[in-house]
């Protein structure tokens, strides 16, 4: 499988490195042209382009960049394409986005608004990019990780899985793209080690509804899963842990 890859921060590096371990060709690219990809390009032994040479190289286009830049993409060559959203939204990162801070929608739904024609898959959002290549597991292994996924696209999805699979890790389909919330920033999923019956268990208890000052916060009811609190609210900017695309 041919991968075009947009971002070259952490998430996209490291999903390069385990594409390109798992037998698939690579290219990366970021905002600021191949030029300065050209180190990064040695080290990960991949091809770099443009965004736009990226695009139509991918049979699959990861998207993982930073949240508040999603509409520099170029709708019109991604029609079409299976896109793997891997972003998050961080207001003090991306400027507050009023229809993410009412909870009136999610990031990838407005990704796939943006990517009118594409086929949106939320994908790779809930795991630390440190954790993305140490956590693989061959298949069977009683420690394999599982993620979640969301999309519309019931095709979508099954190339997104084989992608998972191919790179360590067991899929729990949440449902629909507007499902996502379940696992966006804070929920109590993010970035949680479990495997398939946990993570099922804790998607389906992640609950959302208003604080008396307005903000969200989310709840699980009970959850056993290894790390998972049971509680989690929108916290300060200098105390959440962001997934940060990184520097591109």
């Amino acid at each position: 499988m041919r991968i075009g890859i947009i971002g070259a921060g952490f998430i996209g590096r490291a999903l390069a490195h385990l594409a390109i371990k798992n037998g698939s060709e690579v290219m990366l690219s970021n905002s600021r042209g191949p030029q300065t990809l050209t180190s990064t390009a040695v080290s990960l032994r991949c091809r770099v382009g443009t965004v736009e040479q990226a695009i139509g190289f991918g049979d699959v286009v990861i998207v993982a960049i930073p949240f508040g830049q999603y509409r520099t993409l170029p709708a019109e060559l991604l029609a079409g394409k299976v896109v793997l959203d891997a972003n998050n939204y961080y207001p003090m990162r991306d400027g507050v986005i009023s229809e993410l801070e009412s909870r009136s929608t999610t990031t990838s739904e407005l990704l796939a608004a943006h990517l009118r024609d594409a086929r949106v898959v939320k994908a790779f959002n809930a795991i630390l990019e440190r954790h993305l290549l140490v956590d693989a597991r061959s298949a069977g292994s009683p420690e394999r990780r599982a993620l979640p996924i969301a999309g519309d696209d019931a095709e979508a999805k099954r190339i997104v899985s084989v992608l998972h699979e191919r790179f360590g890790y067991d899929v729990v389909d949440a449902g629909e793209l507007a499902e996502g919330w379940r696992f966006e920033r804070d929920c109590p999923v993010y970035c949680k080690l479990f495997n398939v019956a946990e993570l099922r268990a804790a998607l389906a208890a992640t609950e959302s509804g208003a604080n008396s000052d307005g903000q969200y916060a989310w709840q699980s009811s009970g959850l056993g899963a290894r790390g998972c609190a049971n509680s989690y609210r929108r916290r300060a900017p200098e105390l959440a842990c962001i997934q940060c695309a990184g520097p591109e």
